[in-house]
């Protein structure tokens, strides 16, 4: 609870931080969204955007923005992922499918569910031998092995990694004045 409020404080530390550096003109927009592509040569960041309603995974459709010209506006690199929602509790998963650019809900009876694994282990597992993809559901802090379907195992590994979540400072949409990566900066070190 404490972390929580830590963080809340940092974010809301940070957004007002570029508020106020923004001057007297056009103050500019702050958005965020978790990470579906990352393209490292353009410097380009996909993301799908946080909806203020919990019941609903993300904002479509994604979008593309370029990172901040200035490398000191940019935190570390974000990660890219298509795994949006694990919901243990309804045994649903949500990805977002690149190829139709659109959400897939995918129900499943999990093969073995280990609960109070308190980090990840990692990436997660697609055996095509067993027809298994193993992910890990951090906010029930549970890894979970599930049977997929061939056209499961078909989709990019990524699909079932989480990525980053970032927030950005924009005047013109498409491209950030600043960016920072959520969830690979340590906010309670911050201030």
């Amino acid at each position: 609870m404490v972390l929580a409020s830590i963080k809340t404080c940092a974010a809301v530390t940070w957004t007002a931080a570029i508020l106020g550096t923004a001057g007297c003109g056009d103050l500019g927009h702050v958005e965020q969204g978790r990470v579906v592509a990352y393209d490292k040569q353009s410097k380009r960041v996909t993301l799908i955007r946080e909806a203020l309603n919990n019941s609903v995974p993300g904002i479509l459709p994604a979008v593309t923005i370029e990172s901040p010209s200035d490398p000191e506006e940019m935190g570390p690199v974000p990660a890219a992922g298509g795994l949006l929602v694990l919901d243990s509790v309804n045994r649903r998963i949500v990805v977002y499918d690149r190829a139709t650019q659109s959400f897939k809900t995918i129900q499943y009876t999990p093969l073995e569910e280990r609960r109070n694994v308190a980090k990840s282990p990692g990436t997660p597992v697609i055996d095509k031998a067993k027809k298994t993809v193993t992910v890990y559901a951090t906010r029930e802090k549970t890894l979970i092995t599930f049977e997929a379907s061939d056209e499961l195992l078909a989709m990019p590994s990524d699909t079932w990694r989480a990525g980053d979540v970032v927030r950005y400072y924009y005047k013109d949409p498409g491209r950030a004045l600043r960016l920072m990566n959520v969830t690979k900066t340590d906010l309670s070190k911050s201030g």
